[in-house]
């Protein structure tokens, strides 16, 4: 994402604020906001996929990803 698309993400919010967004403006945030949060996901990733954890021996070992809880889990 570039410095141009940030800025513009930060400048749709600011009138959204002060006057409200036209339909195709609304539409412009949430395209931008949803590649924003698609990289910043990706990066997330990139870098935990590159943690390792010093076991107890000395030993390290990548860091693997849980298993996800399932949704009903999150109701209660």
């Amino acid at each position: 994402m570039t410095k141009e698309q940030i800025a513009r993400i930060n400048e749709l919010a600011k009138k959204k604020r002060e006057e409200g967004l036209t339909q195709e403006e609304q539409e412009e945030q949430t395209l931008l906001r949803e590649q924003y949060i698609s990289e910043f996901r990706a990066n997330l990733k990139s870098q935990l996929d590159n943690i390792y954890v010093e076991q107890e021996d000395g030993t390290y070992q990548k860091l693997t990803q849980k298993d996800e809880c399932p949704k009903e889990n999150y109701l209660s």
